[in-house]
């Protein structure tokens, strides 16, 4: 349903988020291994800043999945109504 107020009415695919979250929680955690045992601690450390963003954006969707529906609407939930604005004259 288009309606022209998707930035006030946006759902985010957290679970989709929560999934992606997870490959790059792999990748990244397998990154700074390598390069820390190769000896190249330049981007083992990339690699460990990385981690950290990922883990702290992983704690944020879980927190919001967590709140329920309200921000994490499931498939039974129909999409928010638009506001109601009376037509215009002139």
């Amino acid at each position: 349903m288009r309606t022209g107020n998707e930035p006030v009415t946006a759902r985010s695919p957290l679970r989709m988020r929560f999934w992606l979250s997870v490959w790059g929680l792999i990748w990244a955690t397998f990154g700074t291994i390598a390069f820390a045992l190769v000896g190249r601690p330049e981007w083992a450390a990339a690699c460990g800043v990385l981690w950290l963003i990922i883990t702290a954006d992983m704690a944020m969707i879980l927190r919001h999945i967590h709140q329920g529906p309200h921000y994490q609407p499931g498939r039974d939930i129909p999409p928010y109504e638009p506001p109601y604005e009376p037509p215009r004259t002139g």
